[in-house]
């Protein structure tokens, strides 16, 4: 019997494939074999079949299993924008899932963010990151690509006598065009979760 996690993940597919566009791979961007698609997302090879969402290996029934599908259904050929970046209260109809983006998203990192600095070129390779835009401060920051057309810019102060540390997560400036507005919180949520995994491994 499937939970519901798994259930959504299904119906997401099924609804996908009802109608499949024919420009899906390439607004994804990605490629395609038969009814296969291939990307990366979370610093993974991704492959979106009929039936199963696979990550690495792994199918994917849960949370990001929703997340990967929920990208495809709403896949358009609209290209990403980086900048102005974008703060995710700042995004229509954000308000009910900001107070659990900042702690789910930003202050679970705060522990952790000496380590994150010193693992930055780590992060990024793993993550199709790049170095922030010259616009953004901090004692670090980098953008990482946890899906293809969605950009995280993670901006970090180290502690010191008079602060503590802190972590900050902005958006590309057009994320919500590509996921719906729960959906993009957790995006945040489970890349912070995959830096995290990288530091330890």
């Amino acid at each position: 019997m499937e939970d519901n996690y798994t259930k959504i993940v299904n119906d997401n597919l099924t609804n996908l494939y009802k109608t499949l566009p024919d420009d899906l791979a390439r607004a994804l961007p990605g490629d395609q074999d038969g009814k296969n698609f291939m990307f990366e997302a979370f610093g993974e090879r991704c492959e979106i079949r009929p039936n199963e969402i696979l990550l690495g290996k792994e199918k994917q029934t849960g949370v990001v299993g929703i997340l990967i599908s929920l990208y495809a259904l709403y896949a358009t050929t609209t290209a990403s924008v980086l900048e102005p970046l974008q703060a995710f209260k700042d995004f229509p109809n954000s308000m009910p899932y900001a107070a659990a983006f900042v702690t789910h998203t930003q202050q679970i990192l705060v522990p952790y963010v000496a380590d994150i600095i010193t693992a930055r070129n780590s992060i990024m390779e793993r993550l199709k990151g790049q170095d922030a835009p010259h616009s953004v401060k901090g004692d670090d920051s980098f953008v990482v690509y946890p899906l293809p057309k969605i950009a995280l810019c993670y901006i970090f102060y180290e502690a010191d006598e008079d602060f503590p540390a802190s972590a900050t997560c902005l958006y590309s400036n057009n994320a919500h065009a590509f996921l719906p507005i729960d959906a993009l919180a957790d995006v945040g949520e489970y890349t912070s979760r995959k830096m995290l995994d990288l530091i330890v491994a």
